[in-house]
Order: structure tokens, then C-alpha cells, then sequence
């Protein structure tokens, strides 16, 4: 379980082709104590939660599945690659934006950004299926990061994104056309669900 506060901007050091088919082992670098990560911790990378095999100095790696690459954003990172980290959380723990699984929804698309102000506007087309499960001042994930929906559309949605969060996340970078990783409030899964049992 992790809270969607990014704690180290991580770099893809290498991708490694496994012996079985269309898995990848990929090397990341990290500010982390890394001495300090236990091999199976899990460890968010842009939005999926992934669980760590190997560690060396400032540098862990993952096994990603073929499936995971298929419905996430990272059949598309190459070395150098700029990622979201944040471990998962301690019991005791500070909840600092919401509560955030790790496992992704589906792929969106940044569409617009626009300054106001000292902050970033921008907008995210989604997939017609999470669209019902986007609220105005709800939660959503964004490769990794808690944000709040400012407004809702038919296909899309809008967040505004503060300077502290620009310069220490993915987003400050982000160019419209980007893909990312979308994980939909939990709440709001478990509603619909009891909702559509009534």
C-alpha cells in the first residue's frame, strides 16, 4: 500500500531481456539507502507496484511481466527513463495523500497543459471505462502521484499541479501525448461495486 507521495525521483539504468519471452528485468537508480531494501519490498515505480529481486549501490532492480508491460506504461521506458518512486508504507506512517494500491487501471493520455499562475493545469483523456469512476475533488493516481480532479468531461478530467510537486515529480516534465499510468480512487471502486449490487 503506498499514499501516492513520491519520496525520490528514480532513473532507468538498464533493461534486461529475461530468457522467457517477453519479461524484462530493469535496473533503476535510486537515491534510496538501498542497503536498507529488502529483496521482495515492493516499490512503486511510476504508478505499479513492483517488487524488488536484486539491489546493488544507489541502483535495484525488478522483474516486470509481459502482461504488466502490456497494460502499463513501461513497454515504453528506455534507459535514462525518469521515474516516480515512493516504498510502500510503514505501519505509523504519515497518510499524506491517499490511499494508492499500486496496481493500474489503465493508460491515459496528457492532452493539454496550460500555466496558471505559479501552478500547471493540465488535462487527461481516459479510458471510457475509468471515466465513471472520476469525481470532481476525488482522488486519482498519476504515474504514482496522489493528485485531486479539479473538473470532469465526458473523456477527460483536469488537475492542477502545485510547483512543489512540478519539481519533484515526472510531471514538471510531461509534454502533451505523454502516456500515464491512471489508478482510480479505491473508494470509489469498492462504491460502484456495492452500487451496482443494489
Amino acid at each position: 500500500m503506498f499514499t501516492g507521495i513520491i519520496t525520490d525521483l528514480g532513473r532507468v539504468r538498464e533493461i534486461r531481456q529475461t530468457t522467457d519471452g517477453d519479461d524484462r528485468r530493469i535496473l533503476i537508480e535510486t537515491a534510496y539507502d538501498t542497503a536498507g531494501i529488502a529483496l521482495g519490498a515492493s516499490i512503486a515505480c511510476a504508478g505499479p507496484c513492483l517488487t524488488v529481486v536484486e539491489t546493488g549501490p544507489n541502483w535495484f532492480a525488478v522483474d516486470v511481466s509481459g502482461e504488466t508491460m502490456a497494460r502499463t506504461t513501461i513497454g515504453g521506458w528506455q534507459a535514462g527513463s525518469r521515474i516516480n518512486l515512493e516504498r510502500a508504507l510503514s505501519i505509523g506512517d504519515e497518510l499524506g495523500g491517499h490511499l494508492v494500491t499500486g496496481h493500474i487501471d489503465g493508460v491515459g493520455q496528457l492532452q493539454a497543459r496550460r500555466d496558471d499562475g505559479e501552478s500547471v493545469r493540465m488535462e487527461f483523456a481516459a479510458p471510457a471505462g475509468l471515466m465513471k469512476f472520476i469525481a470532481g475533488k476525488g482522488s486519482i493516481s498519476i504515474d504514482g502521484v496522489s493528485l485531486t480532479v479539479n473538473e470532469v468531461g465526458p473523456d477527460s478530467f483536469g488537475v492542477n499541479i502545485i510547483p512543489h510537486t512540478l519539481s519533484v515529480t515526472t510531471l514538471g516534465e510531461m509534454a502533451p501525448g505523454a502516456a500515464v499510468n491512471l489508478e482510480i480512487d479505491l473508494l470509489a471502486r469498492y462504491v460502484a461495486r456495492l452500487t451496482e449490487e443494489v
